[in-house]
């Protein structure tokens, strides 16, 4: 098995209308009635992750082709109601007609990071929920990706061996209610050791021709993602890789036509790009 990509074109320039440049970094892409859009982490360049506060919105027509539409933010940080400090990696998901959220809102401290979930009807006003926080664990809990597996909702998301740090890691959280998460694993782990940052960031998690495949970076490099497969949702070993993809921050979108492509962005990216993904079962991986 092989997982690849092809040529990246660019579909969103954040520093269109503005006085000086800015970066998208962890982001969603979904699928609407009127469109496509996109939501992510924002902020005038050089990167300053401490002071991402507001959601990026824009609005495709097409996946793939023109520049999208920039719109006003999703969402902005409120410390005040909602102790949120940050506004980090939104991830969205649509169910029984109505958009779900998860995101990061920093903690207190970095071993008490909190994923937050806002819902909306139509993707342009959002509602906090009141259950909030969903998750709190560290080292700087972040980038929620949540999957249907079964009966059950599975919440992705990367942290450490401890709260204080150690292993890099993939944890996963579950639920049946979208609201109530619980039974925590780790689904996989780095030998590296650390705290910020790491090479188990921005989780995503496909289904795809019988098996799970795991998307994680900044791996080799910035724009490094690494691809796991695996028989078993909870469980992605480090020497299963079958792919490698020159993307940071990437997430996962199947069109209208149920075609898979990969995207990249990051600080210093210019934006948003997108490119073909294949998974091909006559070609084998071998590690660069």
């Amino acid at each position: 098995m092989k997982v690849y990509s092809e040529e990246f074109t660019h579909i969103y320039d954040p520093s269109i209308g503005e006085k000086e440049k800015w970066y998208i970094n962890d982001h969603t892409i979904i699928r609407s009635e009127d469109g496509w859009h996109l939501f992510g982490i924002t902020h005038e360049e050089p990167a300053n992750p401490g002071e991402e506060k507001n959601f990026a919105h824009a609005v495709g027509r097409k996946l793939t082709e023109g520049m999208w539409t920039k719109q006003p933010y999703a969402l902005s940080c409120d410390y005040e109601n909602w102790q949120e400090r940050l506004l980090w990696a939104p991830h969205v998901i649509r169910v029984d007609g109505l958009y779900y959220m998860y995101y990061c809102a920093g903690g207190s401290d970095s071993a008490h990071h909190r994923i937050h979930l806002a819902t909306s009807p139509d993707l342009y006003h959002w509602t906090r929920h009141q259950a909030n926080p969903m998750v709190i664990d560290g080292f700087d809990a972040r980038d929620p990706m949540v999957l249907k597996v079964g009966d059950e909702w599975v919440m992705y998301y990367t942290a450490n061996s401890t709260p204080n740090g150690g292993n890099h890691l993939v944890a996963c959280v579950t639920s049946k209610d979208l609201i109530h998460w619980g039974n925590k694993k780790e689904v996989f782990v780095d030998p590296s050791i650390g705290t910020f940052g790491g090479p188990c960031e921005s989780p995503f998690v496909v289904y795809e021709q019988e098996h799970y495949f795991l998307f994680i970076g900044p791996r080799n490099g910035y724009n490094g993602t690494e691809v796991f497969m695996s028989d078993d949702p909870f469980n992605f070993r480090i020497e299963n890789c079958v792919g490698k993809i020159p993307s940071h921050a990437a997430e996962v979108v199947i069109d209208d036509n149920g075609e898979y492509y990969i995207t990249r962005c990051g600080w210093g990216e210019g934006g948003v790009y997108i490119a073909k993904l294949h998974f091909d079962r006559a070609l084998d991986y071998q590690y660069e």
